[in-house]
């Protein structure tokens, strides 16, 4: 089952359970694919459903940030409360071990040795980790071996 499917068929048990906040969670969500596949004018494939998934949670996670410095938890419990339906469709998520093993042996590979070369390395090492790291650690990570 891909994505779209699994999306569709979430929605249809939240309707059949009546559990409103997470029916609009997932039409959000739905919503979002739908718009890519219209401008797009094609059904998009597993890849493209999870770039928009991560997409929808970075966005999440940054109005949770803004939420909390603003004291507005009100709000902030809501998107909190969204994150947490919209990631049970990412692939399972690296730890940061996990992360710092593919870093060091990406930039092996590259041939990186300095912050001018960071380029380079990140355009290897995103597509290893698509969906299964946030970009902004990956970063971190990366500069903290590029020193």
């Amino acid at each position: 089952m891909n994505l779209s499917e699994r999306l569709n068929d979430d929605m249809k048990q939240a309707m059949k359970n009546q559990d409103k906040f997470k029916l609009s969670t997932i039409r959000m969500i739905r919503s979002a694919v739908k718009n890519q596949e219209i401008e797009l004018k094609r059904p998009l494939d597993d890849n493209e459903v999870l770039d928009i998934i991560s997409r929808e949670i970075k966005q999440r996670k940054d109005s949770l940030q803004e939420f909390r410095k603003a004291g507005r938890n009100d709000l902030a419990d809501n998107v909190a409360a969204e994150i947490e339906i919209i990631s049970v469709y990412l692939p399972e998520q690296l730890t940061e071990e996990e992360i710092q093993a593919i870093v060091q042996q990406t930039i092996q590979e590259t041939g990186a040795s300095s912050k001018a070369e960071m380029g380079k390395v990140m355009s290897a090492l995103m597509p290893k980790v698509k969906g299964r790291a946030d970009g902004k650690l990956v970063n971190q990570i990366v500069q903290q071996f590029l020193q």
